[in-house]
């Protein structure tokens, strides 16, 4: 399939050169229906605070109102128990975010530590000591499966993080003079013992568009683009990740997180609530306690007849929000420049990765996503992406060096929405271009054939990644 696509760019290129019109370059080149990133459920996004949190069309009028339900949960601040709210009470003791909407604001993607002592808007750092392929990365028993740097009244935080950046410099093969800033994370105020030899992981809260099309694919789907041996030779060897699923009690493909460590929407939300928010469900009923605290002697937000801080009713109102939550089509679509860089990022194995045709299966929490053809730019697959954005820590089947192929709908609008625009796992990226260049592993040949086109075709990729 790559060698193909390669000879229809550079056939298209040549009828261009002899004299074909620009809009007979267009009709040759563009897909039909290839703007709806997901069908006919695709959604205009063309203004900063609608372009991404909006539901897909056909919503029946009741789950508009549970839509609308779950996106206030999700925008509300969470206080500590006793509060005179009955509905908003439970967090922490220890937390990283008072509201899902502290790492996902507008929905979208939260931002990397910048300096020293400012607030967290979506970043935080994974620990662990150690990895069972089979339940997942061994939680440090004094601090848990990540550093919560925020806590209750009277109860120490688990620490604070600071960072330093190396700056990076180098040149494309033109000459023309590129800039990376690597960040040097450490955790300083260690009030639960030492973390010297823990295992850390910095991550930037993703924005949270079109999970529900990925909860629907199949197993099956995500199996036929891997490839764990290489055995087309075409130096791409994505594997999928088997995590623990807490209602299946087994081990199932990973789809959810940046190294597809969460196999289901439900089993991430839930997860999210009692890692960064202290909040228990039915899926994770403990709270995340300190070292040396009993948590039973501490007030919480479990109502009288329930047993966990967000009964089931109330979290499938949150489950419908998220999972109802569309794409945004994409933008100049039609626009040559953006169908040349279409055309490379093809003609670059850049797709060998970032797959952009799935079709959903049958998904019982809201029909109008089943069967639906969706254009992610994922495999959703574990990739070696090189030893420089690696952080040697393992996560079930990942090892240190794997990451999820991010999906990049939506990639172009990040801006708008969130007012920056850094990229990768950690937020080193600070646009589109720096993550390009951060690619290794499996991306090093897309990487370095990316470096050796001119400046004019290294803008149009750009561009039309920016049309996403």
């Amino acid at each position: 399939m790559k060698y193909a696509l390669c000879i229809l760019f550079i056939a298209l290129f040549s009828c261009q050169s002899d004299g074909f019109s620009e809009q007979e370059y267009i009709d040759l080149t563009y897909e039909l229906d290839e703007e709806n990133l997901v069908s006919h459920l695709s959604i205009e996004g063309y203004t900063a605070d609608k372009a991404f949190g909006r539901g897909i069309p056909e919503l029946s009028d009741l789950e508009l109102s549970f839509f609308g339900i779950g996106n206030a949960m999700f925008d509300q601040s969470w206080v500590s128990s006793p509060a005179t709210t009955t509905s908003r009470d439970g967090l922490g003791p220890l937390f990283n975010a008072r509201a899902c909407s502290g790492c996902h604001l507008r929905d979208g993607r939260g931002k990397p530590l910048l300096e020293n002592g400012a607030d967290s808007e979506g970043f935080l750092i994974r620990l662990s000591h150690g990895n069972n392929q089979i339940t997942g990365p061994i939680s440090l028993f004094n601090y848990g499966g990540q550093l919560q740097d925020d806590s209750n009244l009277g109860i120490q935080s688990e620490g604070q993080i600071e960072v330093d950046f190396e700056i990076i410099t180098g040149n494309y093969p033109d000459g023309s003079p590129f800039e990376l800033r690597q960040p040097k994370y450490r955790i300083v105020n260690e009030n639960y013992g030492s973390l010297g030899n823990a295992e850390q992981s910095p991550r930037i809260g993703q924005q949270v568009i079109g999970l529900g099309f990925i909860d629907a694919l199949s197993e099956a789907s995500i199996l036929e683009n891997e490839d764990i041996n290489d055995a087309d030779g075409d130096g791409i060897s994505g594997k999928a990740n088997y995590v623990w699923n807490v209602k299946q009690n087994k081990n199932t493909i990973g789809k959810f997180g940046w190294k597809a460590n969460q196999p289901t929407l439900e089993q991430q939300v839930a997860g999210a609530l009692n890692g960064d928010m202290g909040l228990t469900t039915s899926i994770f009923p403990n709270e995340n306690c300190p070292d040396g605290i009993d948590c039973s002697t501490l007030h919480n937000g479990v109502n009288t007849g329930d047993t966990v801080e967000i009964p089931d009713e109330q979290f499938s109102r949150l489950m419908l929000y998220q999972a109802a939550i569309s794409v945004p089509k994409r933008r100049d679509f039609k626009n040559v420049d953006v169908l040349k860089g279409k055309e490379l990022f093809s003609a670059l194995a850049c797709v060998s990765c970032h797959v952009n045709s799935f079709t959903t299966s049958d998904y019982p929490l809201l029909s109008q996503i089943s069967e639906v053809t969706i254009r992610p730019y994922s495999d959703f697959l574990l990739h070696d992406m090189g030893d420089a954005l690696a952080d040697n820590r393992g996560d079930f089947l990942a090892n240190g060096n794997e990451w999820r192929t991010q999906p990049l709908w939506g990639l172009g609008m990040i801006e708008l929405v969130n007012d920056h625009t850094f990229l990768l796992h950690d937020g080193r990226a600070r646009n589109i271009e720096e993550a390009i260049l951060w690619h290794g592993g499996e991306a090093e040949q897309s990487k370095t054939d990316f470096m050796n086109l001119s400046n004019e075709e290294r803008q149009q990729v750009l561009r039309f990644l920016n049309s996403l």
